[in-house]
């Protein structure tokens, strides 16, 4: 009967031990969660831990452990009441340790929940980027519609009438070859573009007989750009359109970028154009655009065996205007150069560096990083000196380097910065002003000044994309008065 009876201590041992118990699983949990908020390095994960140890350590004290003893039959007063006063001392430090830190984890909680809102809204930006890229992509090679009908009415125009068209009945005109006229290279397969840039340069310069346009386009637009150079008389200036099959040496035994189009992956990388793939390298995607590797685009590497009895020839893209009288381009000296070109860089944007691979050896031996970049677009050579420096030929052998795109990815800019690496002569700014299709904070004032303007990038002006208030410049020499350009409703 009497090992039946229950101390009268043993409730208030039980309601400190539970206490105890309990505050030792709340500093454990704080640990727990401190960990989970990253504050591995801060005091706190270590002073709950330590809180934690403390009540576990307390209680395994032989002093008190003879207190939970079950045989025991009555439990010692005194040692209970310091046992007591232990745990109350340990709870209120755990309270107050407590309360400090609520702020520290209310702070790292909200941190927390933020750094990963952040995380998610970048996932959903890495992803609208991606989806933008490649949209941008198929907008810049999309051929709108009115030019697409306008290549085609023109080239119906060619077909029924190929009398009126023929040029090679005809000898070619003398002016054709003449070095003391101001010749200029276009190269392109957009018949309005090439169009524009002709207008422009005729409309704003004093003796229009004097310049000679070399227009060079792809046998599948021949047709259609020799109608749209004959019905207008662009103010007496002598006007050449050839196709580039027309130029017999442009074959893939003598042209690199003819012999590397012949490789299955080289044209899987260009021209499949797949969602996927622009989700695997968004920066890339530009690089993937097809008109890097035609052979139109690389034409400008071969001026002076296609114009053999020239000195200098002004090479211009097809998505430039000219806004003033480029003669003064002949009267620069260059010095013994063989490009002039207006330079890019500033501080450290627009270095070599941003255009090739210098982790590769033939690079980072050859060239320096840091060397200032140069637009092409409007670009003046001296084929004297580039026939004296071999530069056709020192093109060749890093084109032919790069047939696994190991040196650089994108396009003719890159081998241009290699090939006339110590043969180009900046020009004043103010003869070329870039960005007029990506960006549009250029100034009015600094557009105004240019004698070129280049609307370089994805949004040309003959897209719908092209940028709101630039494409007026580009748009006023459109010849609206041709009556194929009005049947297809062009720039509506």
């Amino acid at each position: 009967m009497l090992a039946l009876k229950s101390d009268p201590l043993k409730p208030r041992l039980d309601q400190i031990r539970k206490q105890a118990d309990d505050h030792r699983a709340l500093a454990s949990a704080y640990a727990a969660y401190a960990r989970k908020l990253k504050l591995e390095h801060s005091k706190v994960v270590r002073i709950f831990a330590d809180l934690s140890r403390n009540y576990t350590d307390l209680i395994s004290k032989p002093v008190y452990r003879a207190l939970f003893d079950s045989d025991a039959n009555s439990i010692d007063e005194t040692v209970l009441r310091r046992f007591e006063k232990e745990v109350k001392e340990r709870i209120k430090l755990t309270r107050q340790v407590i309360a400090e830190a609520k702020e520290a984890f209310d702070n790292q909680l909200k941190i927390h929940k933020l750094k990963d809102t952040i995380f998610a809204l970048n996932e959903l930006l890495t992803k609208a980027k991606k989806q933008g890229a490649f949209s941008s992509l198929i907008a810049a090679k999309s051929i709108p519609k009115s030019l697409h009908c306008l290549a085609l009415r023109l080239m119906e125009e060619r077909i029924a009438h190929p009398d009126k068209y023929n040029e090679e009945a005809n000898p070619p005109k003398p002016e054709f070859e003449d070095p003391k006229l101001y010749h200029y290279a276009i190269f392109s397969d957009n018949v309005i573009a090439a169009s524009v840039v002709v207008n422009s340069a005729v409309k704003n310069t004093k003796e229009p007989w004097k310049h000679v346009f070399h227009v060079v386009t792809d046998k599948m637009n021949l047709g259609a750009m020799q109608v749209m150079f004959k019905i207008k008389d662009y103010s007496g200036a002598h006007i050449e359109v050839k196709a580039v099959e027309d130029y017999k040496f442009l074959n893939s035994s003598y042209v690199p970028v003819l012999k590397q189009l012949e490789s299955s992956k080289l044209q899987q990388f260009y021209f499949e154009n797949r969602l996927e793939n622009a989700t695997k390298d968004t920066t890339n995607m530009k690089f993937r655009n097809p008109k890097y590797l035609s052979i139109l685009n690389h034409l400008r590497f071969y001026l002076p065996e296609m114009y053999p009895k020239l000195h200098k020839i002004l090479f211009l893209d097809d998505d430039i205007v000219v806004q003033k009288d480029l003669t003064g381009l002949w009267k620069i000296d260059m010095d013994g150069k063989v490009n002039g070109a207006v330079e890019t860089c500033f501080g450290s944007f627009h270095r070599y560096a941003q255009y090739m691979n210098f982790s590769h050896p033939l690079i980072k031996a050859r060239f320096s990083p840091k060397a200032c970049a140069w637009a092409y677009g409007m670009n003046f050579f001296d084929l004297d000196a580039w026939r004296r420096e071999k530069c056709t030929e020192e093109y060749h052998y890093w084109q032919n380097l790069n047939e696994n795109r190991t040196l650089w990815k994108l396009g003719t800019l890159p081998p241009g910065l290699i090939t006339y690496y110590s043969t180009t002569k900046p020009l004043d700014k103010s003869w070329h002003v870039l960005g007029l299709g990506y960006n549009p904070s250029i100034s009015m004032d600094e557009i105004n000044n240019a004698a070129v303007i280049h609307f370089n990038g994805n949004m040309k002006p003959w897209l719908d994309i092209a940028i709101t208030q630039f494409h007026p410049l580009w748009a006023k020499y459109v010849d609206y008065e041709n009556e194929y350009v009005q049947a297809c409703n062009f720039g509506l």
